[in-house]
């Protein structure tokens, strides 16, 4: 535990000498998003009266804001699992300098994902004081949101970093965010309840983290998910084999690659 710190102390360093360039993409743009999708777009959705029926009485802004946390911190975790660990492997190498030490492969994914948690978890907070202000949250219960939507980015980030350690240049991470990341944003149920989509793609929406991720906080945003305790804890538990199944492959490939050099 001790060594894994090491991990996370030496992002945090370099997250002080870089977060002013991640002010807009974490924080003030999800902001930007939720004001002009779930406010201005919302206006308009809420008085063409069909929003009461297909959204279950809710506003647009009610419906997209939680969604909106857990993809925002998907993209988050995404992020933050591909360039900073190619960084660590391929350009700096600074976590082959740390094997060098007594810290362990063990210790440099564990330190990566727990930098990663706590980006999440101020990422998570900020959004919903937001989502509160604006009067998105409907139950006391949204704080458990928080830990939701971290709980969706290390289901994201543990087997990203699994396979940044595999790449030597960043070529494909574009394939990752465009063919990956970017489709899941738009058909996960974040901005439209997947029923709409047609039966057919309808499954593949369900294969989706993110559809689990937005499901649970919205459900605890709204305070719903006592309707349905069952489906909630299928949530989570859905989540965390994701995460927890990313993770040991995440070991597996750092420790080959730190050994290859």
């Amino acid at each position: 535990m001790a060594l894994m710190t090491r991990v996370v102390e030496l992002r945090a360093m370099q997250y002080r000498r870089t977060f002013r360039a991640s002010l807009f993409s974490s924080f003030l743009n999800p902001v930007l998003f939720l004001t002009a999708m779930g406010v201005g777009l919302g206006t308009y959705v809420d008085r063409s009266g069909t929003s009461a029926q297909a959204l279950g009485g809710l506003t647009y802004l009610q419906f997209l804001a939680p969604g909106l946390l857990a993809a925002t911190t998907m993209q988050a975790a995404a992020f933050e699992s591909t360039f900073p660990i190619m960084g660590g492997l391929t350009w700096q190498k600074t976590f082959h300098a740390m094997y060098a030490t007594p810290i362990s492969a063990r210790d440099i994914v564990l330190g990566n994902l727990a930098w990663i948690g706590i980006r999440l978890t101020a990422i998570a907070a900020i959004f919903t004081i937001v989502m509160t202000l604006f009067g998105a949250a409907a139950s006391t219960s949204i704080l458990l949101a928080i830990p939701a939507a971290v709980l969706t980015g290390f289901a994201f980030s543990a087997p990203i970093i699994g396979f940044s350690a595999t790449q030597r240049t960043p070529e494909k991470f574009n394939a990752v965010f465009r063919f990956g990341i970017t489709p899941l944003f738009l058909f996960s149920g974040t901005f439209f309840p997947i029923s709409n989509l047609p039966a057919a793609i309808q499954p593949i929406a369900w294969l989706s983290p993110l559809w689990h991720g937005v499901e649970l906080t919205r459900g605890l945003a709204l305070g719903t998910i006592g309707a349905d305790p069952v489906r909630a804890v299928a949530h989570v538990v859905i989540l965390t084999a994701i995460a927890v199944a990313g993770t040991l492959w995440a070991y597996r490939t750092v420790e080959a690659r730190l050994v290859r050099g």
